[in-house]
């Protein structure tokens, strides 16, 4: 069992939820049962996005591990005053990555991120099968971008991140994250020929 799995995430029967911010304050204290509630609250999101990148979820799992491991290590260094997810994004994309270079992987899993390219429809049969097919050929159009187009595909619509947050998670220009995002786009619609209008994905995007 890794190390996460044998921490105390109960709650001890308290209701009150606690703030990201209290927290953080508790795990730079060393409490343990702190880092065992943000890896409850996070989890999903954190191995969503490690999935996507590595397409293993076994190594989705370690890098899961691994980033709240992280998370505890430095906790010392993250500023409680700022939203946690963007650092948890970063430091997850980064053990993705080290994982993709060092074993020439680069695949992801693209289901969850085609939902949001391909406009929602109808729910009769016949569109079902098309939305289908369409989501399919998304699915293939996306693993030919670049990886830094892939990155913010699946940062902006799978992670459903803003272009400011992806921009600090990434570390560069906001105009450089929309540059790639915009890109993207154009590429996806070049490939897709059947898809007369893909979404705007206005959102985070102005």
């Amino acid at each position: 069992m890794r190390y996460l799995t044998l921490l105390d995430t109960g709650t001890g029967g308290a209701s009150e939820v606690m703030s990201d911010r209290d927290l953080i304050y508790r795990l730079r204290e060393r409490d343990l049962s702190a880092l065992g509630e943000l890896f409850e609250r996070y989890r999903h999101q954190v191995y969503r996005i490690a999935l996507a990148i590595v397409r293993d979820p076994q190594v989705a799992e370690d890098i899961l591990q691994d980033a709240f491991l992280k998370l505890h290590i430095y906790a010392h260094r993250i500023d409680p005053e700022r939203p946690l997810m963007p650092w948890l994004y970063r430091v997850t994309a980064n053990l993705s990555y080290t994982f993709v270079t060092r074993n020439q992987k680069r695949q992801a899993d693209f289901d969850q991120v085609s939902d949001h390219l391909v406009a929602s429809g109808g729910q009769a049969p016949d569109r079902v099968t098309e939305r289908n097919e369409l989501q399919s050929d998304v699915r293939v159009a996306i693993e030919t971008l670049s990886d830094n187009q892939r990155i913010v595909v699946i940062l902006h619509y799978l992670a459903n991140m803003s272009i400011q947050d992806i921009s600090d998670v990434l570390d560069c220009p906001v105009g450089t994250v929309k540059s790639r995002l915009h890109y993207a786009r154009e590429n996806l619609r070049h490939q897709l020929r059947s898809v007369e209008k893909l979404p705007e994905f206005a959102h985070g995007y102005a």
